[in-house]
This record gives C-alpha cells, sequence and structure tokens, in this order.
C-alpha cells in the first residue's frame, strides 16, 4: 500500500546520492516540490532553495518547506535567477513539456544545469505487475470484513454490502491500472519512460545530456514491502531488477549551436 513516510525515504536517498552534482551554494528551483522534503534536505546542505508546486498537488497538506504556489506552466521567477533546475518525478507529468523547457531555458544563468530525477520503463513494468499482486493482498486482508458478524438485519446487511462494495471496487482498480504520466498508456510508458526516450527529449528540446546514470534503488508505486525492504536491500535489487529511477545532467546547448 502506498506510503508517504516510504516515499519521503526514497527521495531523502535521491538526495544523499546528487547532492554532489550541485555546485556549492548554488541557487537551486525545485519543479514539483511536493512536501519539500527534498527541498528541506537541499537546504540543509547549504543551497539556496526555491521550490514551486501547483497548488492542488496530492502533498499540498503534507508540506514540510515554504513552496510557492504556481500555474503549473509559467515558472514565477525573473530570467537568469538559479544556477540548478532541479526536479523529482515530474517531468513525466507536465502535459506541455517543450514549454516547460523552455522556460527552464529561460530560469537559468549562464553556466547553470539541470538535474533531473525521473521513473524507467523498468519501474513501469514492476509497478503495473505489483499492481496485481496488490490486488491479491488487499482481498485477502479484506475477507474479515466480508464475513457477517451477527444475525441478518438492517443494519448488518447494510455493513456486509459496504464492505464487499468497496473491496471490489479496490481490487478492481489494482487490476485494471492506469498510466503514471501526461502520455500514452501503461504499455507505451514502457518506452516513453526509457532513458533513451528522455535523452531524445532533451536534445530535441535544446538540452545536452552531459551526464546520466541509474539512481541505483528499486521499488514500485505498490510499495508492497515498504520499510520492511531497506535501502541496501533495493539497492542489490536494482542490480539484478532494474533501477526505477534515473539521473539525467542537462546543461543548455547555445543558440545558434549545432
Amino acid at each position: 500500500m502506498f506510503s508517504l513516510a516510504q516515499l519521503e525515504a526514497l527521495r531523502v536517498a535521491e538526495i544523499d546520492k546528487i547532492a554532489s552534482s550541485f555546485p556549492a551554494g548554488a541557487r537551486v528551483l525545485e519543479i514539483g516540490g511536493g512536501t519539500g522534503t527534498q527541498a528541506l534536505e537541499l537546504h540543509r546542505r547549504g543551497f539556496d532553495v526555491t521550490a514551486i508546486e501547483v497548488p492542488d498537488s496530492n502533498y499540498a497538506a503534507n508540506r514540510v518547506f515554504p513552496i510557492k504556489d504556481y500555474d503549473g506552466r509559467t515558472i514565477p521567477l525573473p530570467d537568469a535567477s538559479v544556477d540548478v533546475v532541479f526536479s523529482s518525478n515530474v517531468l513525466e507529468h507536465l502535459p506541455d513539456l517543450p514549454r516547460m523547457h523552455a522556460e527552464i531555458r529561460r530560469m537559468l544563468a549562464p553556466g547553470g544545469i539541470c538535474i533531473h530525477v525521473l521513473p524507467t520503463h523498468t519501474w513501469r513494468l514492476w509497478t503495473t505487475l505489483t499492481s496485481y499482486l496488490e490486488a491479491v493482498s488487499f482481498s485477502v486482508s479484506s475477507v474479515p470484513q466480508l464475513a457477517p458478524r451477527a444475525l441478518p438485519s438492517g443494519a448488518e446487511l447494510r455493513r456486509l454490502g459496504q464492505a464487499w462494495y468497496r473491496t471490489a471496487r479496490h481490487t478492481i482498480g489494482l487490476c485494471l491500472p492506469r498510466r503514471h504520466g501526461e502520455r500514452g498508456n501503461i504499455v507505451s510508458e514502457l518506452w516513453l519512460f526509457h532513458p533513451r526516450w528522455w535523452r531524445q527529449n532533451f536534445r530535441s528540446n535544446g538540452f545536452a545530456v552531459v551526464g546520466d546514470e541509474p539512481m541505483g534503488l528499486f521499488y514500485t508505486g505498490e510499495m508492497l514491502l515498504g520499510r520492511r525492504l531497506g535501502l541496501r536491500q533495493r539497492a542489490r535489487l536494482a542490480r539484478v531488477l532494474g533501477s526505477s529511477c534515473h539521473l539525467f545532467k542537462l546543461a543548455p546547448i547555445a543558440q545558434g549551436s549545432g
């Protein structure tokens, strides 16, 4: 089952891995700040951090760092005002990527870089498969709620009806997983989340990929094992099952460059 605490632990592990890629004391813009956990971690490491997020974010009620609301299209900061643009598991949710890439180019000061962490095709594959395992797990855990607890009565029949409806609805939903991002479906996301697709997208939108590598952790959207599976075990699994996220370091291509 989804766990915000587990998600935050994974996001902190991301910062531990990538913080050395940020120039010391850099002015950082985080796009899609979520709860602000990663912005807070960067702030603690001495960076000047601004985080932005859409106001109706699923994490708006759980913020731990000051976050500026924005419309999802226009970044509310002046031109050439940041040294690093950072995002984690955000770009796949943006419907107008070319516009956002243009906004990022506008924001970056000379010599600025982008650092993006993005889900991979292996994350898509294992998230789809574990959705069915989660359906089985949820159904089994719901069995006590589906059995009669008393002699038939109006109240007991209503309780049973509601329990069966909730269980059936959630189980069917898990068996019919939806796409994660803004493009394609759960099948085409196997390509749309592949590092090769992102490299092409970045280059076609005016960025040179100056470095990229797997993040080296395995997890799925269903988080079946949660904190019972530690970061060391997830790192070992990533070597076998594939990394769930990939790190890209970008630099804008100068206008007129080939």
